[in-house]
């Protein structure tokens, strides 16, 4: 007659001694299942992983926390390159180059806006400018000259014009 062991000791039982709440795993908190531990990837960076945020810092910027907002992916955001007639004035040498006639100045990619005086004679070529810069440009006797703007007449648009003409004449 054989006789079967019905009651296996487990480790727990066996450890005795100095610590023996701890088994090995420091604190008693430590080894429950695995709380404190986080997870995969950047999770976890709270109460006992502060470390964590320094590194994310370093890494983000500081732009890893907190809320973002939310915007459509559809807006576009305005990247078109602006400078200030004040600006202008100040750099003259930088931006353009002295002629007989005045300065000429070729900021091509460039909106020209109003802001500053205007007290050399300026011969800007822009891609755009306000109202408010031409006239400033004009008054101290020079020009800004922007690029033709190609209407948009679809082949409709045309024979109706042609047959206006037609009618008039």
């Amino acid at each position: 007659m054989t006789l079967k062991k019905t009651h296996k000791k487990r480790k727990a039982e066996k450890m005795r001694g100095r610590g023996m709440g701890t088994h090995g795993w420091g604190a008693r908190k430590k080894h429950k299942k695995s709380g404190h531990r986080g997870g995969k990837g950047m999770s976890g960076s709270g109460k006992r992983a502060d470390h964590k945020k320094t590194l994310i810092t370093k890494l983000y910027g500081g732009e890893y926390f907190g809320k973002k907002g939310i915007t459509s992916r559809r807006t576009k955001r305005d990247t078109r390159k602006r400078i200030n007639l004040q600006k202008i004035e100040l750099g003259l040498e930088k931006y353009g180059k002295k002629t007989s006639k005045g300065f000429e100045i070729d900021l091509s990619s460039y909106k020209i806006l109003g802001t500053g005086e205007v007290k050399n004679k300026l011969f800007i070529k822009a891609k755009e400018a306000s109202k408010s810069a031409i006239e400033k440009v004009m008054e101290a006797g020079g020009e800004i000259i922007l690029p033709v703007k190609k209407s948009k007449k679809t082949e409709k648009d045309v024979k109706k014009e042609e047959k206006t003409a037609e009618k008039n004449a």
